[in-house]
């Protein structure tokens, strides 16, 4: 009968441990259950059914799992560096090709929209529609707000591939 209350106030403690790191993540959190686990384990021992016990294993077990899972890429991944004066001027040609408006005088903005399209397609490399989708999101003017529409989000997507962002690995 003493272990079995022993067993379940560790149980307790644990289960009250583990709630409070998940629920604020601080270490004083931490530390307060133990304080209090007398009162949690005089409850449970208390308690006939000894129920307590076999529920409370399963958090431990699901706690291990994000550490096993892959790291997340960094925020950057994909970002290429700011494109040089030549590099700039080549972008803007081939935009300007498709559709003058793409640019309308702000380099500067549609060389940023093309870098950040670029994180998408390293985000996204096998799903062409999405690509073109948050295209269409990203490269908007005065004459367009609502984008240029697919076939023209798809020929800036193209040229994009062409100049300025790295291949997908």
């Amino acid at each position: 009968m003493r272990l079995r209350a022993t067993l379940l106030a560790c149980t307790a403690a644990a289960a009250l441990t583990l709630s409070a790191c998940s629920s604020s993540g601080s270490t004083a959190a931490g530390t307060a259950p133990s304080t209090s686990a007398p009162s949690a384990a005089s409850s449970a021992a208390g308690s006939p059914s000894g129920a307590v016990a076999p529920s409370e294993p399963a958090p431990q077990g699901s706690s291990a799992a994000p550490e096993a899972s892959k790291p997340a890429p960094p925020a950057d991944a994909g970002l290429p560096p700011a494109p040089d004066a030549a590099a700039t001027a080549k972008l803007v040609a081939a935009l300007d090709a498709i559709d003058p408006d793409i640019v309308a005088g702000k380099p500067e903005k549609a060389v940023e929209a093309a870098r950040n399209q670029c994180q998408a397609i390293f985000s996204f490399p096998k799903d062409r529609q999405k690509l073109i989708d948050l295209t269409n999101q990203r490269f908007t003017s005065a004459k367009h707000p609502e984008g240029f529409g697919a076939q023209k989000a798809e020929q800036i997507l193209t040229a994009l591939q062409a100049d300025l962002c790295p291949a997908p690995r």
